[in-house]
């Protein structure tokens, strides 16, 4: 399931992913807030945290994670993960050197961190 995380500042998409996440959670919850921030600021800050396993994702939410990633990969501003997988926060990092603008994994105990980084264009 993924839900919106509120009190963040407009500008950003934020989620809490738990349990397991579906095709259908991106695509009535996810994709709508990130096109939403899209239109609305021009560029998308978006912080995932995944209080679930990586394994957890369905074939289905795998894809529609790539093609949001895709449809919006130039529109990107910041982006932030974070997970208790360190692995996660690994990959997140490497990954973020192949894609345009900012991005920052971060740990659980780093929540608080990962929402300030997030707020601040």
């Amino acid at each position: 399931m993924i839900e919106i995380i509120p009190d963040l500042p407009p500008n950003v998409a934020a989620f809490r992913a738990r349990g397991i996440v579906t095709k259908d959670d991106y695509e009535t919850v996810l994709i709508p807030h990130v096109d939403f921030i899209y239109k609305t600021y021009g560029k998308i800050n978006f912080l995932l945290w995944l209080e679930t396993d990586v394994s957890h994702y369905t074939i289905g939410a795998w894809v529609d994670d790539a093609l949001v990633g895709l449809k919006h990969l130039t529109h990107w501003h910041k982006i932030a993960i974070v997970s208790h997988q360190d692995i996660v926060k690994r990959i997140t990092n490497v990954m973020g050197h192949l894609i345009p603008g900012e991005t920052k994994g971060f740990t659980n105990a780093e929540l608080a961190e990962a929402m300030r980084w997030i707020s601040v264009n």
